[in-house]
């Protein structure tokens, strides 16, 4: 009777330190040690950093292992103790961000090719620790060889129609760095706000940065709640959430949308505009709070005419915005938007009008070419690349622009075919605004992603050869915040479909699959608890 007890406990041990081997994204290779032998991790273990490039990754691990557990790693080896050591291996994998991972009776080893690798492998460490606040933590023995699939693996957050404060893009960037993602798209300027402060244009934030009400409910709106609302982050700031991000092998990518969304910058300065003294239109049966004449920062979602008129007035405004955006962020890549630019003004504009004709274009689509290529000379002059949503298309393609793809795989398509960059965002599948559940008791803009429709995206269209298929450079989600009105909001759409993005960006193609993704998520979501993440009701749904 005895042994047969000591057997279950024994089963039920090995079963358990099993289970802790659920890592999302899953690794290109992974070698689990027979009967689930485990090192155990406390605050008597230590850590030793070879390079002193990779103390960032010993930073995070460390802040991770005091926020959830309770206990830190002290630095350097003594005997008897467990050890998590950090080195640099460049004789593996080629690959940017590859790493392995070893636990064994020795301790912890984690190796990289370069930095970010090491700091991808204390990812993978940090899903090995049971997702529970304990003293004394049971790490599974098991080797793990890695790298990642594409180079470009993001998420946007609009912080336009909904501000956001520094406090929560941390913890946004600290879900990325969780899941080895390595961009944040920063979506920075709306018809609804402009958030991020230009020296030069203080009205940009003192004005543009605040509309007087905002809609009630899903758009046209029941009425509207006559608040103040708004805020923008100082160039401090902003400096301080790219410092943030950088330690965390992430790089900003900042958006400064032009030639359309652009009533915010409108509003502070009219001049901007193809129609300086008309008043700002807005939709019918929109209830609109506080003055009505004037240009006014917008108090509704959707898309609107007043767009930035192509003087030279404009272009010295925008090049100054691009002098004081590029000493913040050191990203190569500078976003400029380029989506949902009616052409209504420009077509009623004598100015737009005898523009067209000088410059020989056909109309106003290759209007807003002209304006989006003599942005981009500019930007290239300063070192850098733009991105751009894939209208960017219509008119002709700026020279080295990137697209982004999101009104279908269509566009990416094309870019990819004419030999340009490109960046998957698709609305069916990785719009993250999206319901994940029906019905949805929380409002969204509509649509139905599920989390499985998530996993199930591939990047690379068929419609692509092998050589057309390299210039996609990843994906990314996008999270526009109509119907998000706090962070707790965010979560809850992000979560778990992050997860399920994470392992397509990151995994090999012929890995996936949900059979097997699922039962990971399910421990994942314990994670979530740890972290006291807000997450969708989207378990039930699997």
């Amino acid at each position: 009777m005895k042994r047969t007890t000591f057997l279950l406990i024994l089963l039920m041990f090995v079963c358990q330190v099993f289970a802790q081997v659920n890592i999302i994204p899953k690794p290109v290779k992974m070698v689990m040690a027979d009967a689930g032998q485990s090192l155990d991790l406390s605050a008597a273990s230590r850590i030793v950093v070879t390079d002193t490039r990779l103390q960032n990754s010993a930073d995070f691990l460390n802040d991770y292992l005091v926020q959830y557990y309770g206990f830190m790693l002290k630095s350097g080896e003594t005997r008897g103790a467990s050890v998590v050591r950090l080195s640099l291996n460049s004789s593996g994998d080629r690959t940017e961000g590859a790493y392995t991972l070893s636990v064994g009776k020795q301790g912890v080893s984690i190796q990289g090719r370069d930095a970010v690798g090491v700091f991808y492998g204390v990812q993978s460490l940090i899903q090995l620790l049971p997702p529970v606040k304990s003293a004394s933590l049971k790490v599974p023995f098991v080797t793990v060889t890695d790298a990642p699939r594409f180079a470009y693996r993001g998420m946007h957050l609009d912080v336009g129609r909904h501000f956001f404060p520094v406090s929560f893009l941390k913890k946004y960037i600290d879900y990325l760095a969780l899941h080895k993602m390595n961009y944040f798209h920063w979506h920075l300027t709306e018809d609804q706000g402009w958030r991020i402060e230009i020296k030069k244009y203080p009205k940009l934030t003192q004005v543009g940065g605040y509309r007087t009400g905002t809609i009630i409910g899903h758009f046209p709106g029941t009425g509207n709640d006559n608040k103040r609302y708004g805020g923008f982050y100082t160039q401090e700031e902003v400096k301080d959430v790219v410092n943030y991000a950088a330690k965390r092998y992430i790089t900003v990518v900042p958006e400064i949308e032009m030639p359309g969304h652009s009533s915010a910058a409108i509003a502070a300065y009219p001049e901007l505009s193809c129609f300086p003294q008309e008043s700002t239109k807005f939709p019918e049966k929109t209830v609109w709070a506080g003055d009505t004449t004037g240009k006014q920062v917008q108090q509704t979602w959707g898309v609107f005419e007043d767009v930035f008129a192509p003087t030279e007035k404009t272009f010295a405004f925008l090049q100054d915005v691009i002098d004081e955006v590029v000493t913040l962020f050191p990203s190569k890549y500078i976003h400029i938007g380029g989506d949902e630019s009616p052409k209504e003004n420009w077509k009623r504009s004598a100015f737009c009008q005898q523009l067209i004709k000088e410059k020989g274009l056909k109309d106003e689509h290759e209007l807003q070419s002209y304006f989006i290529q003599r942005m981009e000379k500019y930007i290239n002059k300063k070192g850098r690349t733009i991105i751009g949503w894939d209208e960017i298309l219509e008119g002709g393609l700026a020279p080295n622009a990137i697209v982004m793809s999101w009104r279908g795989e269509a566009g990416g398509i094309a870019a990819a075919k004419q030999r340009h960059k490109v960046i998957m965002t698709p609305g069916s599948h990785v719009y993250f605004d999206h319901s994940q559940v029906k019905p949805d008791d929380s409002l969204t803009i509509g649509g139905y992603t599920t989390v499985r429709k998530v996993y199930s995206y591939e990047p690379v269209p068929k419609e692509l050869s092998a050589s057309e298929a390299k210039y996609v450079l990843g994906a990314q989600a996008n999270v526009w915040t109509e119907y998000m009105k706090n962070p707790l909001k965010v979560e809850y759409q992000i979560f778990p479909r992050m997860s399920a993005l994470s392992e397509v960006l990151w995994s090999p193609k012929n890995s996936r699959d949900w059979a097997d993704f699922e039962p990971r998520l399910r421990e994942q979501i314990r994670r979530y608890d740890l972290w006291k993440v807000h997450y969708g009701p989207v378990v039930k749904e699997m």
